[in-house]
């Protein structure tokens, strides 16, 4: 079954088809040099801009292959429920390049990657309500490791870290 738009352009691919053979004819009879012939040139490459149209649709044509069955979505704290110390650290946030933004860290969760060397762990804290931490300043707080068994041997006691959110390092921080 054909629509309206799959009709039209068929048209005009054999409307430019044709007139890309007129013009090779026109080019054949033509005498070298001439204006006669350049048009005929012309003619003929009208047709270029089609070819792409006609290798997208040899290509919709083809016999589709069966979708790969669906992969388990990578873990995230959205599906560990609640909050399970797996650490205790002390984080120093650093200051901001602009001091309009040299504000504490208030309530809430944060979700950030712990960078020791070139290795990153997914991990989050909670600052609790009517808290702010201080930047600048050391601050204690309990750490969850979205991947603990990957990431406890890694955070022995002592062990020193940054702490990345985003495309920022936005705090310095040690394993107690």
């Amino acid at each position: 079954m054909s629509t309206k738009i799959q009709f039209r352009r068929k048209v005009i691919v054999a409307v430019l088809l044709c007139v890309a053979i007129g013009g090779a004819i026109v080019r054949h009879y033509a005498t070298p040099g001439t204006t006669t012939r350049d048009i005929g040139t012309l003619l003929m490459v009208l047709w270029v801009p089609i070819i792409g149209n006609v290798i997208a649709w040899l290509i919709s044509k083809r016999p589709r292959r069966a979708k790969p069955a669906a992969v388990d979505a990578p873990p995230s704290f959205d599906t560990t429920g609640a909050f399970t110390a797996h650490a205790r650290v002390e984080l120093v946030f650093r200051k901001p390049g602009l001091p309009s933004q040299d504000v504490p860290i208030s309530s809430g969760e944060y979700r950030c990657a712990l960078v020791i060397d070139k290795e990153g762990f997914s991990a989050r804290w909670f600052v609790p309500p009517g808290e702010v931490l201080e930047r600048g300043t050391a601050a204690e707080v309990d750490i969850e490791y979205l991947s603990p068994t990957l990431a406890q041997p890694r955070f022995a006691q002592g062990a020193a870290f940054r702490v990345l959110i985003g495309d920022s390092f936005v705090a310095d921080g040690r394993v107690l």
